[in-house]
């Protein structure tokens, strides 16, 4: 059984972003390509990134470990990777439990 899941998609934001600013939507899929351009490099080569009052993205070395699947019981190799984490700021958890976005 899945997981029912309202995640917002990359259209969606481009599309609020037509409706609120008005550029036009190929303008606005650019910018938020470019956006999201700019936050991978950065954080691979800063190996963090803080954006003020929003929050940290770390990048985070997981070793290689055995894994179980769930279903066959089978043992597999989980090899070694990166991970990005993120803690948000503290100024964005006031405003999310706040309800007050400005």
């Amino acid at each position: 059984m899945k997981a029912n899941r309202n995640n917002t998609s990359k259209k969606n934001i481009i599309k609020n972003i037509f409706n609120q600013i008005g550029i036009p939507i190929n303008y606005s899929a650019q910018i938020i390509d470019d956006l999201i351009l700019i936050l991978i490099l950065n954080i691979k080569l800063n190996k963090s990134l803080k954006i003020k009052n929003f929050g940290t993205f770390f990048l985070k070395s997981k070793n290689k470990r055995i894994g179980r699947n769930p279903r066959d019981k089978i043992d597999h190799v989980i090899s070694e990777r990166s991970v990005v984490t993120f803690r948000a700021a503290e100024n964005l958890k006031k405003k999310l439990d706040s309800n007050a976005i400005k």
